[in-house]
């Protein structure tokens, strides 16, 4: 994972910024920019990069455009970007977008080796005979692991898996999903006050025209960002963004003003 983004004017200290550029839903038809193929990923991060992005969160399609957990299309994708923009932090998806079970989760991470992974506690569930090898795994190679949690069972949930042993000690790390993938979904600040306050490292994403707003209120409050079209396509008055780098830029203009 790359280094915490520091840049800022005066004293702003600029939150971790996480960039999803694609998500496992939207193509072409949805916008223009959103890559697809390996190579508009590729230059889709080196321009967020160029905007302040530190880290990606990767999804990869296979030839038609479908959302794809297959090793060697991320393998070939995490070169690529390696090197291309070799100070991004990669975070590959394991999001089954209700096609993969948990063991095809599994072998994603097995096969892939990544060094960073977003795994759904809920989606982990659906076979929790499997979830202590889930997690033992990414202990055993090293691959940093980030929970993705929608509500407040999902973190209770997180923290029975942690009291029993379930998830090691050291897997912390949250991202906190305000709202749900659905075409008219409008997140707000507030949706943040759902989830309980906790020492652990967490990241914040959010839907609709308040996306940003959101993502500052995250940042106030001592948490991690990640925007991007995966998540909204438009800014607060509700035009469309020209690509990803144009919301990173935004956002870090936004921060830059707003957070101390």
């Amino acid at each position: 994972m790359a280094d915490r983004n520091s840049e800022g004017d005066g004293d702003t200290k600029l939150p971790y910024i996480l960039i999803a550029p694609n998500g496992a839903r939207r193509g072409h038809q949805d916008h223009a920019a959103l890559p697809v193929a390996t190579d508009e990923i590729v230059e889709t991060a080196r321009s967020c990069h160029a905007a302040g992005a530190d880290g990606i969160h990767l999804h990869v399609r296979d030839r038609v455009g479908r959302h794809s957990l297959d090793a060697g299309l991320y393998r070939e994708t995490i070169a690529e970007l390696r090197q291309a923009v070799p100070q991004m932090g990669i975070q590959i998806t394991t999001e089954s977008a209700g096609v993969f079970d948990v063991q095809a989760q599994y072998e994603c991470l097995r096969q892939v080796h990544p060094e960073w992974a977003s795994i759904s506690v809920r989606e982990i569930a659906r076979a929790p005979e499997l979830a202590p090898r889930v997690y033992a795994l990414c202990a055993d190679q090293g691959t940093r692991v980030q929970h993705i949690l929608y509500d407040a069972a999902d973190a209770e949930l997180l923290a029975r898996w942690q009291d029993g042993g379930v998830v090691k000690s050291d897997q912390v790390d949250r991202l906190l999903v305000l709202g749900r993938y659905a075409t008219s979904q409008e997140s707000t600040p507030r949706d943040l006050d759902a989830f309980p306050n906790g020492p652990d490292p967490w990241m914040v994403c959010a839907f609709g025209r308040q996306e940003h707003l959101c993502l500052q209120r995250a940042a106030q409050l001592g948490g991690d960002v990640r925007v991007g079209f995966e998540n909204s396509l438009t800014t607060p008055e509700g035009e469309v963004w020209v690509d990803n780098a144009a919301s990173v830029a935004a956002l870090i203009n936004l921060l830059k003003r707003t957070v101390k």
